[in-house]
């Protein structure tokens, strides 16, 4: 039996955001939780949260785990940074993106099984699905949850997931995708060439866009922090899975228009995301 997939289309996506009522304030748009940031590696939840932010939530907060951690982003001074120690749950998230940098330490370990518990719903990437592979306390938390859940893992970390090799993941894409569905009871990105995404009630979608320029660091962190946003204004998991998948690609491809091919960044994703998802919004 055939497996049935659905490409994402600009068309299907591109009015999942509505437009914004005159009226608005920032609590209209969610608080978005990233955590991550452990020594040497606070750049990435950074990048994620600036994504979070220019994605449209209404505030971000970034909890890191580095004792040398700043405490303002120069370059993005609207974030709210805070020592990961302090506990999110003060916060009151309307989401949370855990893994950018997280890190395996004891103290990691703490803040995704804090994360797993609480009633927020859930992007989880990175270093966080490393943790779920080898913990399978970890394991039974992120199944059981209420709450919706998207893992977001490019193929080494899918294999590590389901105990297999990343070869093995890559001949069967498809099937792997289902695995990783079934086995957590979330929604899945599977990311590469031709993302995978599937729904937590097994719906599977392939996205076209993207290109050989994005092969470089920070593209899943400010992925992560695009999803987050858009559950953070109130999108499904799974709608904001799909968008953000979609228009991640789309703004790496508006950069290749562009003759920018070599060198792309994320930080360069992340901006023409923000042009194109405006653009596209209401539509």
């Amino acid at each position: 039996m055939k497996n049935s997939i659905t490409a994402i289309t600009r068309k299907q996506v591109a009015g999942l955001l509505p437009k914004r009522p005159r009226d608005s304030h920032k609590g209209l748009f969610g608080t978005v939780a990233v955590i991550g940031g452990a020594t040497g590696m606070v750049g990435a939840p950074l990048l994620a949260a600036r994504a979070a932010l220019k994605l449209g939530a209404g505030c971000v907060h970034v909890c890191l785990l580095a004792e040398n951690a700043p405490s303002v982003d120069l370059l993005q001074p609207e974030l709210m940074l805070h020592s990961a120690t302090a506990g999110f749950h003060r916060l009151n998230p309307d989401v949370i993106a855990i893994g950018c940098g997280l890190g395996g330490s004891k103290a990691a370990y703490k803040l995704l099984y804090e994360a797993l518990q609480s009633r927020s719903p859930l992007v989880v990437d990175a270093d966080a699905l490393n943790l779920l592979a080898s913990n399978p306390d970890l394991q039974d938390d992120l199944r059981t949850r209420e709450s919706p859940s998207v893992i977001t893992p490019h193929p080494g970390e899918a294999a590590r997931l389901l105990a297999c090799s990343t070869a093995e993941i890559q001949a069967d894409r498809i099937a792997a995708i289902k695995k990783l569905a079934q086995r957590y009871n979330c929604s899945v990105v599977l990311k590469g060439a031709d993302s995978l995404c599937i729904t937590r009630n097994g719906k599977l979608f392939v996205n076209k866009t993207g290109n050989p320029g994005m092969s470089s660091a920070g593209m899943g962190d400010v992925l992560t922090g695009m999803i987050a946003a858009l559950i953070a204004q109130g999108l499904s998991a799974d709608d904001a899975m799909l968008l953000a998948v979609h228009l991640h690609g789309a703004a790496g491809d508006a950069l290749a228009e562009q003759g920018i091919t070599v060198g792309m960044t994320a930080s360069d994703v992340t901006e023409w995301a923000r042009w194109l998802l405006n653009q596209w919004i209401g539509k």
